[in-house]
């Protein structure tokens, strides 16, 4: 494997003009014009149709998303990939397990005026999911909501016992009722991360197309390798997701390059395009697939879940 983390810095970084965009919305590369479409890395572009109608729900599959690095999209992608199943007809539950509780925010519930949080799930035994779980105003979406109290828990876990799959157990009895439980992890490899990998069933790492992002790779695959070796060996990485990439660069394009280097189909085909929108829906507390509906970020995300779903990775 390649070792990605003493990628060169951003010296070489060039500019290049803007290239167009394939007509696979999130994915710059090759149009009708040229040929069967390629991604960003050259690879054949599959189709990814539309995921079929499920006739119930459950088992839910737990997805973690994780890097320990901070701005790279984890919120972003959380939200709006629970936005894009909810929309094929999956009940997708989103757990916020990040104490300053953005994806909370993301989907329009206010940490400062919760009475009960994911906290109170894991540190109270008297409080069941069902006393946390929020709906959102998207259908088939709900939410556990995180705010600053969760912040406390890493220390007061150190001395529990199983520590680390306390989260494993508080949402059990969520797998039969939703189709995919995705869990937005802090920028941190401490206590509260590790229970996250230690209750999902894979892991989606959001990497910012930046030479400096890929420093920590290593690390966030190592700590995994660990999780999977002793506390879950079920574990699996369902992809990386390329996000904040710019096509007009040859920067971006380097970065997505050196990540298939290192670590080959684990790479999806999706990419997420850098874009002013995704600001613009976290103010409007709403997930882009409602706010910029036919936006091409809106797209992606959409694309994202459907990509997922053919490899097997979500229901």
């Amino acid at each position: 494997m390649t070792d990605v983390s003493d990628a060169p810095g951003g010296s070489d970084t060039m500019t290049q003009p803007a290239t167009a965009e394939s007509t696979l919305p999130g994915i710059p590369g090759r149009g009708p014009e040229d040929g069967p479409a390629t991604d960003v890395v050259g690879r054949p572009l599959p189709e990814f149709p539309e995921p079929p109608t499920r006739a119930g729900h459950g088992p839910a599959r737990i997805v973690a998303m994780c890097n320990q690095k901070g701005g790279v999209g984890k919120t972003t992608t959380t939200i709006n990939l629970g936005a894009a199943l909810a929309e094929y007809g999956r009940r997708v539950l989103l757990v916020d397990f990040d104490p300053q509780g953005a994806a909370s925010v993301g989907v329009g519930i206010s940490p400062h005026e919760l009475d009960l949080s994911v906290y109170n799930l894991i540190m109270d035994r008297d409080v069941e999911l069902s006393d946390v779980v929020r709906p959102t105003a998207i259908e088939r979406l709900d939410v556990v909501p995180a705010n600053i109290d969760l912040s406390a828990a890493e220390v007061q876990l150190v001395g529990e016992v199983a520590r680390e799959s306390i989260l494993s157990r508080a949402l059990r009895p969520a797998l039969d009722d939703y189709d995919v439980i995705l869990v937005d992890c802090q920028p941190s490899l401490g206590l509260l991360t590790v229970n996250a990998l230690t209750a999902a069933h894979g892991v989606l790492i959001p990497l910012e197309c930046e030479f400096f992002a890929l420093r920590g790779v290593a690390l966030l695959v190592e700590t995994i390798d660990k999780v999977k070796d002793r506390l879950n060996p079920d574990l699996e990485v369902d992809g990386i997701l390329p996000t904040m990439f710019d096509s007009r660069t040859l920067h971006s394009r380097e970065v997505v390059q050196r990540v298939h280097e290192a670590f080959g189909d684990t790479l999806l085909h999706t990419v997420i395009g850098r874009t002013v929108k995704f600001p613009d829906a976290s103010v409007a507390a709403e997930p882009i697939t409602a706010y910029a509906p036919t936006h091409r970020g809106a797209s992606a995300y959409r694309q994202l879940a459907r990509e997922l779903v053919a490899r097997g990775r979500i229901a």
